[in-house]
């Protein structure tokens, strides 16, 4: 896949460029952010709150950690406000392991944000999982050097966060529950809102695009684009109640470029496996044997027990949904 470079900002200020021994670089231009994301495809994020998690996910063969303060199991347990991690904890972390360091912040808590990028993490994660600092507007992304990854559970959010900046997007899906079921329904309905534009693009129905862009609440750019395309412009992860290799498979078939794994791998009774089993069926998700070789890795009796998504107090799937 070609690396869209559409709804790009013209000047963005987190394009930074300095000369170095004569030599000029340029950071944070929109092909270098989604680049990042371009080489994390096929691959397995993994949540982790301490070195030791990381420690785990990197030999298990994950391509990046995100870094937490709770896993979201337990941010729904303990309640109250969750914020982005401790600093100290990123850092370690980044003295830990080899492999990139992602890690949370609040929806629209742009000095979160700074705060991270200051750190030095690679990749910030504007995420519904910790309590929203503003319900209505997300980061402008553009300001920012380092990439930022979105959630998204249609087509209107995944598209509106690009356009603010984001160089990922990932099904929202329902964190912290082990429950698969609305990563399902949001990769699915975000597919079937594609095929519908690409219908409309190839018999060259502009009226009918345009149409579609302001339903969306996008520029007309961002919409032909996918349309041509087929996908999102940008990296597409699948997130949120992924537990088992079979589930990750799953996501895999429907059309996401990787997966996020969280609360499902350590908090179960057998992470370092699990964590291994799960990128061993990211990687041959399109291999049944291989997958069902990866599924007998796991026992399912220690896996995260899972709840039932239909009746949850707290619907993480709908912070931001508006903006």
């Amino acid at each position: 896949m070609t690396i869209s470079l559409v709804a790009t900002e013209p000047k963005p200020k987190g394009v930074k460029v300095e000369i170095v021994e004569n030599a000029r670089t340029v950071r944070g231009t929109t092909l270098l952010k989604r680049g990042f994301a371009h080489m994390c495809k096929h691959g397995v994020v993994m949540d982790v709150t301490n070195v030791e998690q990381a420690v785990i996910a990197e030999e298990a063969g994950a391509v990046a950690v995100m870094v937490l303060d709770k896993l979201p199991y337990d941010v729904r347990k303990a309640g109250g406000v969750a914020r982005t991690a401790s600093i100290k904890v990123i850092q370690e972390i980044m003295d830990a392991v080899t492999i990139p360091i992602m890690a949370k912040c609040r929806i629209g808590h742009i000095d979160e944000a700074k705060v991270l990028e200051a750190t030095g993490v690679d990749m910030i994660d504007e995420s519904e999982v910790l309590t929203p600092a503003d319900e209505e507007r997300h980061i402008w992304k553009w300001d920012f050097t380092t990439p930022f990854v979105n959630g998204g559970k249609n087509l209107g959010e995944a598209l509106r966060r690009i356009e603010e900046g984001c160089a990922m997007i990932r099904t929202k899906g329902e964190p912290g529950t082990g429950n698969v079921a609305e990563a399902v329904t949001h990769i699915r309905m975000v597919n079937g809102e594609i095929r519908k534009l690409r219908s409309l693009y190839e018999d060259n129905d502009k009226q009918e695009l345009m149409k579609a862009a302001r339903e969306l609440k996008v520029s007309y750019a961002i919409v032909e684009e996918t349309a041509r395309l087929g996908r999102l412009p940008v990296v597409n992860f699948a997130a949120g109640g992924i537990t088992t290799p079979a589930d990750a498979a799953l996501l895999m078939n429907l059309g996401c470029d990787g997966v996020f794994v969280g609360s499902g791998i350590f908090k179960s009774d057998d992470p370092a496996q699990r964590a291994r089993a799960v990128v061993l069926a990211t990687t041959f998700h399109d291999d049944p044997k291989i997958v069902m070789e990866a599924q007998k890795m796991v026992d399912e009796k220690k896996s995260l027990l899972g709840m039932d998504t239909k009746n949850l107090e707290l619907r993480m799937q709908e912070r931001g949904q508006h903006a």
